[in-house]
């Protein structure tokens, strides 16, 4: 199987539980947050909602400096409805749907840097870095959310198995 067609299938995949999860966010609490260092709430679900679009940048640039202008249109999305979080995540997936269908199994394999103020910070192939650093990272933060939602008396959605608020096994 050729990474792209991999890549695209995944996105799918983590598209339809993304989606999932954002729907539930409870509107109006976005400065919630359970501990004074965690994220809060609606900086999470942004996060969440845009971390798709990540793929981009992978595929289209050799680094990203997290310091840098290029890296100000990852500034988190100021929302107050579940629509607009879902909209933001259909925007990136349709970015990062176009990035995959563009480049090449070869283009893949090739390094990538991420680099803050000038300092690598992780540097690995493409396609590592693109299963390390959204996908591996979109489930971790929207595991997290889950935890957010269940504290905010939000239902959970069943995502890989059975939730206690979605429990269509009994």
């Amino acid at each position: 199987m050729k990474l792209t067609d991999f890549f695209l299938a995944e996105l799918e995949r983590e598209a339809a539980n993304t989606r999932l999860v954002l729907q539930r966010v409870p509107e109006g609490h976005n400065d919630w947050k359970p501990h004074p260092r965690s994220m809060p709430l609606g900086y999470l679900a942004s996060l969440i909602a845009t971390m798709p679009a990540w793929i981009v940048s992978m595929v289209n640039q050799n680094e990203l400096d997290l310091k840098s202008e290029a890296a100000a249109k990852f500034k988190p999305l100021e929302w107050t409805s579940r629509s607009e979080l879902v909209a933001a995540l259909d925007s990136s997936l349709a970015d990062a749907r176009e990035a995959l269908q563009n480049t090449t199994d070869e283009h893949l394999l090739m390094p990538w840097k991420l680099v803050v103020g000038g300092q690598v910070v992780n540097e690995n192939l493409r396609h590592i870095m693109i299963g390390e650093s959204v996908f591996s990272h979109l489930a971790h933060h929207r595991g997290q959310l889950t935890v957010y939602l269940r504290l905010n008396e939000a239902p959970v959605p069943a995502l890989y198995g059975p939730s206690a608020d979605e429990d269509s096994f009994n």
